[in-house]
């Protein structure tokens, strides 16, 4: 890798940091900030003028565009024929104010040649100095076709009269390499008299881009620019474009009317889709769409009615953005239509259609209850929101299966809470046996969209009461989606009833509830649910609730204590383990130590003491008196071979370890500093870690550690 290179790739990252600097100190008023800046400015350019390495220059180069001044030129200038810093003086010297950085990017530009001319030119540009038009104008001829091309930009950039004037002098008669930048130029150029309203002068330059040999895309360029440039008698140009068998100019004239002003450039969008083949049409109505402040809607509404698939499909889509109450009978017989493409489009179109009165239309249909269009009316009632439920009341007792499921589907979209007991009805005494699942679907939708979630499961409760046995566990389930005090007390009353069918239902729903306020309830019954399966299920979500959610460490302890003190069977103790593991607490850590004295769970708390241990005793809290009173089983330990270091530099300290292990799988060090018990730092400043081989019980083991970790090692498989 060559030193540029590698110089570019350790500095990048750091030079990236200061183009985030909040403001630039030159742009304070307030002397005290003035003072620091010159400060700082003076210590950098003691850098400069140092012998540090070239990167660190680099550095100091892009803080100078933060805290460079006049003072700093100088020294910046010097540095702009060295290959490795002459783009870092640059960022500096492009951000200094004053005529001193124009100064020195023009006498660079006078002795440097190749690609550090090329950038020298491009800063020259950026500073849109108009002094150096006469050295651009020069560098236009030479030989080198980088150095031309840049000095043809920075012309551009820089945009005056002059500037122009040598651009257009050389645009027909450039080398073929250059010409592209020349007319890069031009259309800069032009950019800027129409920036400052002078728009003949605009047309001018771009017109005699467009008619030059040049590369096609600056001929894009130059052509929007000439049309917008025109203004309103830029149309006729306009629609030339859209009758262009060039795909790119086509694509010009689609992007150029999204941003034209006015509203005549539509009925030129709706002229140039009456004649255009299908592929283009459909382009040209997603453009007509992007313009709904002045669309021409009747020429949209005309290609959703009639003409190729594709087209209708467009036209049909954009109506969805851009159509009003007008657009409705067209979108209703689209989506009965056979091409399911069409048909889709149509319906999303209606139940986006941007307009209230499309509401009052929908609703006025209702009352003409006929045709294929009524389940689609139906449904729009419901995608859209509106009001109308006696209509939809209505509906559901309809003969026809599918209107009726339409309208109850609708129902569970629209109904307010005072009207939520029309569905739970549904749901209680369904009088279609086909519409049960339907009307449950309807409940469920419109019960936990309710903005009143205790209002709603006050309902909901009401009706479980007296509910059939057959609707009962449904209207549970509603009931736990919805969520809430009442819901919650509903559920746990359940659970305690004398209904079998309501003590499964309501353990089940209160093992799965998704917040801790389930956790009282959960372990009442755990403790006093009617069957000993409902107490293991009630347990086990208590259990599950301390698992997941976020709480305090004591909180946390509190509830696993709770759960072992109320377990019957090992099982759910050794889920509590399982918990204070992934939550690891001193206070758990005393917990585990004493499930240790529990025969059936001796194995399982003993692994846990130890790995809550070793996380604990990792994140800097004393456990060594806590596993003291473990009680923990003797063991035959053998270090092997232990490593502490970081890449390829790895210190053996098998003789410290061997000398600290006892016939516990757990090794206190002299020091809780690696560092300090291993005899020093074997890698300063990297990430260390300790690999141990080792043997217990017979078993070989292998275990990592991370810096400064508490050694447990975990019983070999």
């Amino acid at each position: 890798m060559s030193t540029k290179h590698s110089l570019t790739r350790s500095v990048v990252f750091l030079a990236a940091m200061f183009v985030m600097a909040a403001a630039s100190a030159r742009a304070a008023d307030d002397p005290a900030a003035d003072s620091a800046s010159a400060a700082k400015e003076k210590e950098l350019l003691a850098v400069l003028r140092s012998d540090a390495p070239a990167a660190n220059k680099a550095i100091t180069c892009k803080q100078l565009a933060i805290y460079g001044s006049s003072a700093a030129v100088l020294d910046l200038a010097k540095l702009l024929p060295d290959p490795q810093l002459s783009s870092w003086a640059r960022i500096a010297l492009e951000a200094i104010p004053g005529a001193e950085a124009d100064e020195a990017l023009r006498n660079g530009a006078d002795s440097l040649d190749g690609l550090l001319l090329v950038g020298t030119l491009n800063s020259i540009g950026v500073r849109q100095d108009a002094a150096a038009v006469e050295l651009l104008t020069k560098r236009l001829q030479d030989q080198n076709a980088e150095v031309a091309s840049a000095a043809a930009v920075a012309l551009g950039k820089i945009g005056n009269a002059a500037a122009t004037k040598s651009l257009l002098e050389v645009l027909a008669s450039a080398p073929a390499k250059v010409r592209s930048a020349v007319a890069e130029g031009c259309v800069l150029c032009a950019e800027q008299r129409l920036d400052e309203g002078n728009s003949a002068e605009a047309m001018r330059i771009y017109d005699a881009v467009r008619k030059a040999e040049v590369p096609q895309q600056r001929i894009i360029e130059a052509t929007r620019g000439a049309i917008l440039a025109r203004q309103q008698d830029g149309i006729p140009l306009l629609l030339e474009l859209f009758e262009s068998p060039d795909k790119a100019m086509f694509q010009l004239a689609l992007g150029t009317a999204r941003e034209f002003p006015g509203g005549e450039v539509d009925q030129a969008l709706a002229t140039a889709l009456d004649s255009a083949k299908p592929d283009r049409a459909a382009l040209i109505i997603l453009a007509m769409a992007d313009r709904p402040e002045t669309v021409v809607l009747p020429a949209v509404l005309k290609a959703a009615a009639q003409g190729p698939q594709p087209v209708r499909v467009a036209a049909t889509t954009a109506l969805g953005r851009v159509g009003d109450a007008t657009c409705l009978p067209i979108l209703l017989e689209a989506a009965l239509d056979a091409d399911a493409e069409l048909s889709q489009a149509a319906k999303e179109a209606l139940a986006g259609l941007p307009s209230d009165k499309v509401d009052a239309q929908i609703v006025a249909l209702l009352d003409q209850p006929a045709g294929k269009s009524y389940p689609l009316l139906i449904a729009l009632v419901g995608q859209r929101r509106i009001d109308a439920v006696p209509e939809l009341l209505k509906a559901a007792e309809h003969s026809d299966p599918a209107v009726r499921s339409a309208a109850l589907t609708a129902l569970g979209e629209t109904v307010t809470i005072k009207r939520l007991p029309v569905l739970i009805s549904r749901v209680v005494a369904p009088k279609n046996a086909a519409d049960a699942e339907v009307a449950q679907r309807a409940l469920r939708a419109a019960s936990v969209r309710m903005p009143d979630r205790e209002a709603c499961a006050a309902e909901l409760a009401t009706a479980l009461a007296t509910a059939p046995a057959a609707s009962k566990t449904i209207l549970a389930e509603i009931l736990a989606e919805v969520g809430g005090a009442k819901a919650l007390q509903t559920l746990a009353a359940a659970a305690k009833s004398k209904d079998p069918a309501m003590q499964d239902a309501g353990s089940r729903l209160l093992g799965k509830w998704n917040s801790v306020d389930a956790a009282p309830v959960l372990l009442d019954l755990a403790r006093s649910a009617p069957e000993p399966k409902y107490q293991v299920r009630a347990l086990r979500g208590y259990i599950g609730l301390a698992r997941k959610f976020s709480m305090t460490e004591p909180e946390r302890v509190a509830m696993c204590q709770k759960a072992f003190d109320t377990a019957s069977q090992p099982a759910e103790q050794k889920l509590v383990l399982e918990v204070l593991t992934i939550h690891p607490s001193a206070e758990g850590l005393k917990l585990a130590i004493n499930a240790i004295q529990v025969p059936a769970l001796k194995s399982e708390a003993t692994q846990a003491t130890l790995v809550i241990a070793q996380k604990v005793g990792g994140a800097g809290v004393d456990v060594s008196q806590l596993l003291s009173k473990a009680g923990l089983d003797k063991v035959k330990l053998e270090i092997v071979k232990a490593e502490y270091g970081a890449g390829s530099t790895f210190k053996d300290v098998t003789a410290v370890l061997q000398k600290n292990a006892g016939d516990l799988p757990l090794i206190a060090l002299p020091d809780t500093s690696y560092n300090a018990s291993f005899g020093g730092d074997p890698a300063p400043g990297s990430v260390k870690q300790l690999k141990v081989q080792y043997r217990l019980d017979g078993k070989d083991g292998t275990a990592t550690f991370p810096e400064n970790a508490l050694i447990v090692l975990p019983k070999p498989k």
